[in-house]
C-alpha cells in the first residue's frame, strides 16, 4: 500500500498526498495492532489514556472512497468526532451514530473539550468535564473517549491518535478567531460531513428551563431541595411555596370534581337500566291483564262458563210437546211431568235464553192444570 512521504504534507502539517513508493521490507513485516471496535456493551468506553493506539505499523493515508470499499483489511478506520456533549442528547447521540456508520469497519473515536476551554471560547457548562466524560463513554456507538481535546485539531494530535477522518456537520464553526475551526482538515480531504438534528440542542434545552425558571424551582422546593441549593430568595420561597399549596388544592378540587362526574354519570346509567326495567315489566304487567280481562280476555270466557253450568244446574228439563197426557187420579195431586236433572244438551248462549226457556216452562205447567 502507499506510504505517507514527508514532502506530501501542506503547511498546516497535515498529508495531503500519497506516495507510490512501496513500504520497506521492515515496515510490511509489522502487523497493526490497533485497537478494534467494540463488539460487546457490557462495560463502558475506556479512555484513550488507558488504551492508546501502540500500533508501530505504517499508517497509510486513506480516501474516503477506499474507506467506503472497506480497505484496508487488516485495521479498522479510525474516525474523530469532537464537541463539548453538556446536557448529552438524542441529537449528540445521532450524529455519533452517523460518524460510526460512515464506513464497512470504523473505530470512533470522540474528544471532550474540559471546562478550561469550552468557558473560555464558549461559554459556562451545565455539566462539568468529569460528568461529560462519563456521558460520552455510555453511549453505544463510541469506542473510545480523549479527555481534555484540544480546540483546534493539530497535526500532532492527528498523528498521536492515527486518526483518519474528522467527523462533523458541514456548518463553518467560528471559533477561537477562525472562520471554521475545521477548514485545514477539509483542505486535507479528511474531513466527512454529517447531519444535525433539528428541534434539539443543549442551547433549547436550557432554553426552556430559563423560560420557565419558576416551575421548575417550585418542582425541585417540592422535592426537597432548600432555597440555598436553589438559590433562591426568602420571598421567592414564599411565593413558590405558597402556588405550591394553591396548585395542590386545585388538584383536589379537579380529583373531586371528575369523581363526581363518575358518580353522577353511574347513577344516570343506572337510572336509565332501572327505567328501561320498569317499562319492559309495566309493558308485560298490561299484556298480562289485558290477556285475562280484555274483551276476549280468559277471565270473561272462565265467567260464561261458569255462568252457564250455573244456569244449566238451575234450569229444569223440558217435555216434549207431542207427549200423550197421563190420566189423573182422583186422589192424588198431578205429578209434574218435569225433572230436576241437569240438561246434556248445550246450556243457553245467554240470561235471555234461559229467562225465555223458564216462561215456557212456566206455561207448560199451565196447560197441564
Amino acid at each position: 500500500m502507499p506510504v505517507l512521504t514527508t514532502d506530501a504534507e501542506s503547511e498546516t502539517g497535515i498529508p495531503k498526498s500519497l506516495s507510490n513508493e512501496p513500504p520497506s521490507e521492515t515496515m510490511e513485516e509489522i502487523e497493526h495492532t490497533c485497537p478494534q471496535p467494540r463488539l460487546t456493551l457490557t462495560a463502558p468506553a475506556p479512555f484513550a489514556d488507558e488504551t492508546s493506539c501502540q500500533c508501530q505499523a505504517p499508517h497509510e493515508k486513506l480516501t474516503i472512497a477506499q474507506a467506503r470499499l472497506g480497505t484496508p483489511v487488516d485495521r479498522p478506520v479510525r474516525v474523530y468526532a469532537d464537541g463539548i456533549f453538556d446536557l448529552f442528547h438524542s441529537g449528540h447521540a445521532r450524529a455519533l451514530m452517523q460518524a460510526k456508520t460512515l464506513f464497512p469497519n470504523s473505530y470512533l473515536l470522540v474528544g471532550v473539550c474540559s471546562d478550561d476551554l469550552t468557558h473560555k471560547f464558549k461559554g459556562f457548562t451545565v455539566m462539568n468535564e468529569a460528568e461529560r466524560y462519563e456521558a460520552l463513554r455510555h453511549c453505544r456507538y463510541v469506542d473510545e473517549v480523549i479527555r481534555d481535546a484540544p480546540w483546534t485539531l493539530t497535526p500532532e494530535f492527528l498523528e498521536k491518535h492515527k486518526i483518519d477522518f474528522v467527523a462533523h456537520d458541514d456548518i463553518p464553526y467560528s471559533s477561537a478567531g477562525s472562520d471554521d475551526v475545521y477548514k485545514h482538515i477539509k483542505e486535507a480531504g479528511m474531513f466527512v460531513p454529517t447531519q444535525r438534528t433539528e428541534g434539539i440542542s443543549t442551547s433549547d434545552i436550557i432554553t426552556r428551563i430559563v423560560r420557565d425558571y419558576d416551575v421548575y424551582a417550585r418542582r425541585n422546593l417540592q422535592r426537597g431541595y432548600t432555597a440555598k441549593e436553589l438559590n433562591v430568595s426568602f420571598i421567592n420561597e414564599k411565593k413558590y411555596r405558597f402556588q405550591n399549596q394553591v396548585d395542590k388544592m386545585k388538584e383536589k378540587v379537579k380529583n373531586v370534581e371528575e369523581r363526581s362526574k363518575e358518580f353522577v354519570n353511574r347513577v344516570e346509567e343506572k337510572s336509565h337500566d332501572l327505567i328501561q326495567k320498569w317499562e319492559e315489566k309495566s309493558r308485560e304487567f298490561i299484556g298480562n291483564f289485558l290477556e285475562l280481562f280484555g274483551p276476549d280476555g280468559a277471565w270473561k270466557q272462565m265467567f260464561q262458563e261458569r255462568s252457564s253450568r250455573m244456569l244449566q244446574a238451575l234450569s229444569p228439563k223440558q217435555s216434549p210437546v207431542s207427549s200423550p197426557t197421563r190420566s189423573r187420579s182422583p186422589s192424588r195431586s198431578p205429578s209434574p211431568t218435569f225433572s230436576w236433572l241437569p240438561n246434556k244438551a248445550s246450556p243457553p248462549s245467554s240470561p235471555k235464553a234461559a229467562s225465555a226457556s223458564i216462561s215456557s216452562m212456566s206455561e207448560g205447567d199451565e196447560d197441564e192444570k
